[in-house]
């Protein structure tokens, strides 16, 4: 008698807002090929390193996905969170979650990132957040448009497969601030420098 083979684990079917206002509420991940939410340890880090009250804040989710990213900077208070989003069916997934949690300062937009960006006003935003599908090659391409829409002083903050090297970072007009690597997620906060 053969034995099936065991299934591999998939992506979590949701994913907990960790700090905040909405600590612990869920957001659901739909089973998209290439959706892979930042885990729960690195949002940790991040929000860390961000400091947990970010009052007042502009803050855009470039490729949100799941939306993780973008409800844990609402969740500590950033005035606006733009999460952007191409798949119909996630966009839907993301309106449902704010008018679940009455989330007054998440605006839910269908839209492609780099194209977003790229029609943005410069210095729009105190922190952009790029969690790009490992699959893809975008990653230095969305920090290159960040870079110009984060105010001076405002972070940019990338998921990698890989490191990212300092030549495009320095070409951004940006500077490291923190990094930090999770199994095989690399992950960067940037800084870009306060004119002067």
């Amino acid at each position: 008698m053969r034995r099936a083979a065991p299934s591999l684990p998939g992506p979590p079917r949701e994913v907990r807002i960790i700090g905040g206002s909405w600590k612990r509420s869920k957001l659901p991940v739909a089973d998209r090929p290439g959706l892979r939410p930042t885990p729960d340890r690195v949002r940790e880090t991040l929000f860390n390193w961000l400091g947990q009250d970010l009052s007042g804040w502009r803050c855009l989710d470039a490729f949100a996905g799941s939306g993780a990213l973008g409800f844990e900077a609402a969740s500590r208070g950033a005035a606006e969170a733009v999460l952007l989003e191409r798949d119909p069916a996630l966009v839907a997934l993301l309106a449902a979650a704010k008018a679940r949690l009455g989330a007054e300062a998440i605006r839910v937009e269908r839209s492609d990132a780099l194209q977003w960006m790229a029609r943005a006003p410069a210095d729009s935003f105190e922190l952009v957040l790029l969690d790009p599908p490992f699959d893809s090659s975008v990653a230095l391409p969305a920090m290159a448009a960040a870079a110009r829409i984060v105010a001076p002083g405002g972070f940019v903050y990338v998921e990698a497969p890989t490191a990212i090297a300092s030549e495009p970072v320095a070409a951004a007009g940006l500077e490291p601030w923190r990094t930090g690597r999770a199994g095989n997620v690399h992950f960067h906060l940037f800084r870009r420098p306060l004119a002067g």
